[in-house]
């Protein structure tokens, strides 16, 4: 047996980018599943057959980097066995109001029960403890809602606002799609309202305002004031 030791002051960052772009998941019917995510308004990418015994379909979701495969014979994964895919929007209501006005079903929103994660509901990241409502404080990463496809792989909501330190990567500001950077500017138009009320008279200044917000909201830094 061959003993690989690491060298503890070799840097923890990898040399070269690993970059998550495909999901599979599991279905039953091609046909139906392809039918339920074009539905959702996701981006077709490929369709691709060899005979009767094999399918690949690729959707990609709006603004996302990564993609979802499913089809025949690309995973021996039970249908409906995957759970918790986390989709990451900015706004819960807007992303609810989406999906339902296409006729998909959707729950209701809910947040975590604090430091009670032990519960009868279908566990999530806060635990298996569903309260009703958005989280009260409307804190990042708190809100939820959730769907499944009609095999009932399970798809979250989850309102992401400012993200934590650390989980943007350096190189500069960046948005995934205009639903999300108008997210990002209404966020800051409201932020300015109340510096403005605190200040007492119109900042000529306001677009650096919007600028050094969206770029600290962005990063999990401090919000100015």
């Amino acid at each position: 047996m061959t003993t690989i030791e690491t060298d503890p002051e070799l840097s923890t960052s990898p040399s070269a980018d690993w970059k998550l772009e495909v999901v599979v998941i599991p279905v039953s019917n091609v046909d139906r599943a392809k039918a339920f995510y074009a539905r959702l308004g996701w981006r077709l990418d490929a369709d691709f057959t060899s005979g009767d015994d094999w399918r690949v379909i690729q959707f990609t979701p709006p603004g996302s980097a990564c993609s979802v495969i499913f089809g025949n014979n690309v995973t021996a994964a039970a249908p409906g066995s995957v759970r918790g895919l986390y989709l990451i929007v900015a706004d819960l209501e807007a992303a609810r109001r989406d999906l339902l006005d296409r006729g998909v079903e959707v729950s209701m929103p809910f947040h975590g029960a604090g430091d009670v994660h032990a519960g009868p509901d279908e566990p999530y990241l806060f635990g298996s403890n569903r309260i009703s409502g958005a989280d009260p404080n409307r804190g990042s990463y708190s809100s939820f809602a959730s769907f499944s496809d009609p095999d009932g792989n399970g798809w979250l909501f989850q309102e992401v606002t400012t993200r934590l330190p650390g989980r943007i990567a350096g190189g500069g500001t960046t948005f995934a799609s205009q639903a999300e950077l108008a997210a990002a500017l209404h966020r800051a138009a409201a932020a300015h309202g109340e510096h403005e009320r605190r200040t007492g008279g119109h900042d000529e200044n306001w677009a650096e305002w919007y600028a050094d917000h969206i770029v600290r909201e962005q990063a999990g830094q401090p919000l100015p004031s």
